[in-house]
Protein backbone atom coordinates (compact mmCIF):
# COMPACT_ATOMS: atom_id res chain seq x y z
CA UNK A 1 0.00 0.00 0.00
CA UNK A 2 0.83 3.82 -0.23
CA UNK A 3 3.69 3.86 2.66
CA UNK A 4 2.50 7.65 3.62
CA UNK A 5 -1.07 8.78 4.54
CA UNK A 6 -0.60 11.46 7.53
CA UNK A 7 1.28 14.07 5.01
CA UNK A 8 1.91 17.21 6.48
CA UNK A 9 -0.09 18.84 3.62
CA UNK A 10 1.41 22.71 4.10
CA UNK A 11 4.80 21.93 4.47
CA UNK A 12 4.71 19.72 1.36
CA UNK A 13 2.71 22.42 -0.38
CA UNK A 14 4.90 25.34 0.47
CA UNK A 15 8.18 23.36 0.28
CA UNK A 16 7.54 20.45 -2.19
CA UNK A 17 6.11 21.82 -5.28
CA UNK A 18 8.37 20.41 -7.54
CA UNK A 19 6.73 17.54 -7.52
CA UNK A 20 3.28 18.71 -9.13
CA UNK A 21 5.10 20.67 -11.28
CA UNK A 22 6.95 18.37 -12.83
CA UNK A 23 3.56 16.31 -13.33
CA UNK A 24 2.31 18.62 -16.13
CA UNK A 25 4.67 17.29 -18.28
CA UNK A 26 2.70 13.84 -17.82
CA UNK A 27 -0.44 14.94 -18.69
CA UNK A 28 0.71 15.21 -22.24
CA UNK A 29 1.21 11.88 -22.28
CA UNK A 30 -2.91 11.82 -22.47
CA UNK A 31 -4.65 11.57 -25.72
CA UNK A 32 -8.30 13.08 -26.37
CA UNK A 33 -10.10 15.68 -25.10
CA UNK A 34 -13.16 16.12 -22.28
CA UNK A 35 -12.28 12.59 -20.90
CA UNK A 36 -13.11 10.97 -17.68
CA UNK A 37 -10.02 10.66 -15.63
CA UNK A 38 -9.32 9.27 -12.47
CA UNK A 39 -6.17 11.29 -10.62
CA UNK A 40 -5.11 8.08 -8.56
CA UNK A 41 -2.43 9.89 -5.60
CA UNK A 42 -4.07 13.01 -6.22
CA UNK A 43 -2.58 14.90 -2.92
CA UNK A 44 -3.48 18.24 -2.31
CA UNK A 45 -5.20 18.38 -5.88
CA UNK A 46 -2.55 20.76 -7.54
CA UNK A 47 -2.73 18.50 -10.99
CA UNK A 48 -6.29 17.67 -10.53
CA UNK A 49 -7.09 21.15 -11.15
CA UNK A 50 -4.86 21.42 -13.78
CA UNK A 51 -6.74 18.15 -15.59
CA UNK A 52 -9.83 19.87 -14.87
CA UNK A 53 -8.92 23.08 -16.43
CA UNK A 54 -7.94 21.19 -19.90
CA UNK A 55 -11.42 20.63 -19.93
CA UNK A 56 -11.20 16.68 -18.32
CA UNK A 57 -14.14 15.26 -15.92
CA UNK A 58 -11.79 14.61 -13.27
CA UNK A 59 -12.08 12.60 -9.81
CA UNK A 60 -8.77 13.00 -7.54
CA UNK A 61 -8.17 9.83 -5.02
CA UNK A 62 -5.64 9.68 -2.03
CA UNK A 63 -5.28 7.55 0.93
CA UNK A 64 -3.95 11.11 3.27
CA UNK A 65 -6.72 12.62 4.74
CA UNK A 66 -5.02 16.04 5.41
CA UNK A 67 -3.79 15.60 1.44
CA UNK A 68 -7.53 15.59 1.01
CA UNK A 69 -8.75 18.22 3.11
CA UNK A 70 -6.73 20.79 1.10
CA UNK A 71 -7.33 19.54 -2.27
CA UNK A 72 -11.13 20.16 -1.52
CA UNK A 73 -10.40 23.73 -0.16
CA UNK A 74 -8.35 25.09 -2.91
CA UNK A 75 -10.35 23.04 -5.65
CA UNK A 76 -13.68 23.91 -5.58
CA UNK A 77 -16.17 21.96 -8.00
CA UNK A 78 -14.05 18.96 -7.91
CA UNK A 79 -14.76 15.50 -6.44
CA UNK A 80 -12.22 14.05 -4.42
CA UNK A 81 -12.36 10.35 -2.71
CA UNK A 82 -10.04 8.43 0.16
CA UNK A 83 -9.09 5.61 -1.06
CA UNK A 84 -5.98 3.19 -1.53
CA UNK A 85 -4.40 2.78 -4.42
CA UNK A 86 -4.01 -1.06 -3.92
CA UNK A 87 -7.62 -1.89 -3.02
CA UNK A 88 -10.38 0.36 -4.74
CA UNK A 89 -13.40 -0.30 -6.56
CA UNK A 90 -16.01 2.60 -8.17
CA UNK A 91 -19.14 2.76 -9.19
CA UNK A 92 -18.33 3.59 -12.97
CA UNK A 93 -15.40 3.35 -15.64
CA UNK A 94 -12.81 5.98 -16.99
CA UNK A 95 -11.48 6.85 -20.22
CA UNK A 96 -8.55 7.56 -18.31
CA UNK A 97 -6.05 6.59 -15.47
CA UNK A 98 -3.67 9.68 -14.30
CA UNK A 99 -1.06 9.13 -11.10
CA UNK A 100 1.96 11.20 -10.63
CA UNK A 101 4.86 10.40 -8.15
CA UNK A 102 2.96 8.13 -6.40
CA UNK A 103 3.18 4.39 -7.80
CA UNK A 104 7.11 3.80 -6.58
CA UNK A 105 5.53 4.11 -2.51
CA UNK A 106 3.81 0.93 -3.34
CA UNK A 107 5.65 -2.19 -2.23
CA UNK A 108 6.67 -4.32 -5.20
CA UNK A 109 4.24 -7.51 -4.11
CA UNK A 110 1.13 -5.12 -3.89
CA UNK A 111 1.88 -3.71 -7.85
CA UNK A 112 -0.24 -6.10 -9.73
CA UNK A 113 -2.85 -5.26 -6.76
CA UNK A 114 -3.01 -1.15 -7.95
CA UNK A 115 -2.38 -2.57 -11.80
CA UNK A 116 -5.84 -5.00 -11.17
CA UNK A 117 -7.78 -1.63 -9.97
CA UNK A 118 -6.67 0.39 -12.25
CA UNK A 119 -7.56 -2.21 -15.17
CA UNK A 120 -10.99 -2.76 -13.52
CA UNK A 121 -11.87 1.23 -13.28
CA UNK A 122 -10.41 1.59 -17.10
CA UNK A 123 -13.26 1.39 -20.03
CA UNK A 124 -11.72 -0.73 -22.87
CA UNK A 125 -8.58 0.80 -24.14
CA UNK A 126 -8.61 3.25 -21.91
CA UNK A 127 -5.26 4.80 -21.01
CA UNK A 128 -2.44 4.57 -17.83
CA UNK A 129 -0.25 7.18 -17.87
CA UNK A 130 1.88 7.69 -15.04
CA UNK A 131 5.34 9.26 -13.75
CA UNK A 132 7.13 7.24 -11.02
CA UNK A 133 10.77 6.62 -9.33
CA UNK A 134 12.46 4.58 -11.48
CA UNK A 135 15.67 2.67 -11.26
CA UNK A 136 18.39 3.85 -8.93
CA UNK A 137 16.39 7.00 -8.09
CA UNK A 138 18.22 8.63 -5.35
CA UNK A 139 20.41 6.34 -4.92
CA UNK A 140 23.17 8.51 -3.68
CA UNK A 141 21.01 9.65 -1.36
CA UNK A 142 19.49 5.93 0.11
CA UNK A 143 23.40 4.61 -0.61
CA UNK A 144 24.16 7.09 2.34
CA UNK A 145 21.46 6.99 3.98
CA UNK A 146 22.06 3.14 4.44
CA UNK A 147 26.52 3.86 5.37
CA UNK A 148 24.94 6.48 8.50
CA UNK A 149 22.22 3.55 9.72
CA UNK A 150 25.01 0.76 9.92
CA UNK A 151 27.52 2.92 11.36
CA UNK A 152 25.41 3.18 14.05
CA UNK A 153 24.37 -0.25 14.12
CA UNK A 154 21.22 -0.65 12.07
CA UNK A 155 19.77 -1.68 9.23
CA UNK A 156 18.28 0.94 6.36
CA UNK A 157 16.02 -0.40 3.91
CA UNK A 158 15.05 1.55 0.86
CA UNK A 159 11.71 1.85 1.57
CA UNK A 160 10.31 2.37 -1.87
CA UNK A 161 9.70 0.81 -5.35
CA UNK A 162 12.27 1.67 -8.26
CA UNK A 163 12.00 -0.83 -11.34
CA UNK A 164 13.34 -0.36 -14.57
CA UNK A 165 11.17 -0.29 -18.10
CA UNK A 166 11.53 -3.93 -18.37
CA UNK A 167 10.60 -4.42 -14.95
CA UNK A 168 7.68 -2.47 -15.22
CA UNK A 169 6.13 -3.06 -18.03
CA UNK A 170 6.32 -6.57 -17.70
CA UNK A 171 3.76 -6.11 -14.67
CA UNK A 172 1.67 -3.95 -17.23
CA UNK A 173 1.20 -6.41 -19.62
CA UNK A 174 0.97 -9.65 -17.17
CA UNK A 175 -2.30 -7.69 -15.93
CA UNK A 176 -3.84 -6.88 -18.88
CA UNK A 177 -2.13 -3.46 -20.36
CA UNK A 178 -0.41 -3.11 -23.82
CA UNK A 179 2.47 -0.30 -22.81
CA UNK A 180 2.74 2.39 -25.39
CA UNK A 181 5.84 4.81 -23.84
CA UNK A 182 8.35 4.22 -21.34
CA UNK A 183 11.47 6.19 -20.57
CA UNK A 184 13.38 6.21 -17.87
CA UNK A 185 15.82 9.31 -17.50
CA UNK A 186 17.88 11.41 -14.85
CA UNK A 187 15.98 14.48 -13.38
CA UNK A 188 18.25 16.07 -10.63
CA UNK A 189 15.92 18.51 -8.93
CA UNK A 190 16.47 21.67 -7.59
CA UNK A 191 15.65 21.65 -3.49
CA UNK A 192 14.13 24.49 -1.55
CA UNK A 193 16.78 26.12 1.23
CA UNK A 194 19.99 25.81 2.96
CA UNK A 195 19.42 22.49 4.46
CA UNK A 196 17.05 21.13 1.58
CA UNK A 197 18.08 18.06 2.11
CA UNK A 198 17.50 17.33 4.94
CA UNK A 199 14.13 18.89 5.23
CA UNK A 200 13.75 16.47 1.80
CA UNK A 201 14.58 13.06 3.83
CA UNK A 202 12.39 14.13 6.77
CA UNK A 203 9.34 14.67 4.34
CA UNK A 204 9.73 11.47 2.08
CA UNK A 205 11.98 9.13 3.88
CA UNK A 206 9.96 8.23 7.23
CA UNK A 207 9.48 4.83 7.00
CA UNK A 208 13.35 3.23 8.33
CA UNK A 209 13.41 6.10 10.70
CA UNK A 210 10.33 5.36 12.44
CA UNK A 211 11.13 4.44 16.01
CA UNK A 212 14.04 6.26 16.49
CA UNK A 213 14.72 8.59 19.43
CA UNK A 214 13.97 11.99 17.35
CA UNK A 215 17.60 13.08 18.07
CA UNK A 216 19.12 10.20 16.58
CA UNK A 217 16.77 10.85 13.23
CA UNK A 218 18.05 14.18 12.93
CA UNK A 219 22.04 13.19 13.55
CA UNK A 220 21.60 10.59 10.65
CA UNK A 221 19.94 13.17 8.46
CA UNK A 222 22.68 15.71 9.17
CA UNK A 223 25.25 13.71 9.09
CA UNK A 224 24.21 12.24 5.43
CA UNK A 225 23.71 16.08 4.17
CA UNK A 226 27.01 16.53 5.13
CA UNK A 227 28.72 13.76 3.56
CA UNK A 228 26.92 14.46 -0.06
CA UNK A 229 28.12 17.68 -0.06
CA UNK A 230 30.55 17.30 -2.76
CA UNK A 231 28.00 15.29 -4.98
CA UNK A 232 24.55 16.82 -4.40
CA UNK A 233 25.47 20.69 -3.17
CA UNK A 234 26.02 22.78 -6.47
CA UNK A 235 26.65 26.66 -6.14
CA UNK A 236 25.43 26.64 -2.77
CA UNK A 237 21.74 24.61 -3.65
CA UNK A 238 20.91 21.36 -2.79
CA UNK A 239 19.85 18.92 -5.57
CA UNK A 240 18.41 15.41 -5.11
CA UNK A 241 19.49 12.81 -7.76
CA UNK A 242 16.56 11.82 -9.20
CA UNK A 243 15.52 9.47 -11.59
CA UNK A 244 11.96 9.32 -12.98
CA UNK A 245 9.99 6.35 -15.11
CA UNK A 246 7.49 8.10 -17.63
CA UNK A 247 5.09 5.43 -19.10
CA UNK A 248 1.32 4.94 -20.61
CA UNK A 249 -0.04 1.83 -21.33
CA UNK A 250 -3.72 1.28 -23.19
CA UNK A 251 -6.24 -1.46 -21.39
CA UNK A 252 -6.54 -4.20 -23.62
Amino acid sequence: MIAVSDWDADSYAAKFSFVPDYGRDVIKLLHGEHLSVLDLGCGNGTLTKVLAGLGHNVIGMDMSRNQLALAKKTCPGIEFIEGDATDFTLDRQFDAVFSNAVLHWIDEDRQPDMMLCVRDCLKKGGQFVFEMGGFKNNQLIHDELERQFAARGLEYKTPFYFPTVGQYSSLLEGTGFAVTYARLFPRPTLLEGENGLEEWIAMFIRKPFAGLDDRLCKDIRRDAAEALKPKLLRGGKWYSDYVRLRMSAVKL
